[in-house]
């Protein structure tokens, strides 16, 4: 039996006059490049065993957006199974950033598949504040269940 693919992520949240928006990242690289639904995702990665998922959580919001994870009090959301297998844990913490000061971390791969060639691209492409009903439109289907879990929380 494979072992089980963890990872932790980070939900930012902030409340306006249109109601709570949530921060949300495309997911770089060419799979992803002409899809919208079903693309966007919390900002997370995997971890091993041994770290604790809260601060996998918060180490993977500063490598995937290049900013330091909010210090708000964290609001667990639970845990989901994506439709990989990759089970996936949550916090969401209020606060803000501008997505236009996000430096994203890059990831290399073979590319073209095949070519023996290289080349790198960032962990997500773009960041976004969606309102929940938005989110719900773009996320992937698995982490659907972390807006809802907010929305019943806030």
């Amino acid at each position: 039996m494979a072992d089980i693919k963890r990872s932790a992520g980070l939900l930012l949240f902030r409340r306006t006059g249109a109601g709570v928006e949530v921060l949300l990242g495309h997911m770089g690289g060419p799979f992803w490049a002409r899809k919208d639904a079903g693309a966007w995702t919390v900002p997370k990665g995997e971890y091993e065993g041994d770290e604790e998922p809260w601060d996998a959580a918060r180490r993977e919001f500063r490598e995937e957006l290049g900013l330091p994870a909010p210090q708000g009090a964290p609001l667990p959301l639970g845990e989901v199974v994506q439709s990989g297998g990759k089970h996936v844990t949550v916090w969401a913490v209020e606060g803000d950033l501008d997505p236009a000061d996000v430096v994203p971390g890059t990831f290399t791969m073979e590319w073209p598949r095949g070519s023996g060639r290289t080349a790198e691209f960032p962990e997500l492409d773009r960041v976004a504040w969606f309102g929940l009903d938005a989110a719900r439109e773009v996320v992937v289907t698995a982490q659907k269940a972390f807006l809802d879990r907010l929305a019943g929380r806030i």
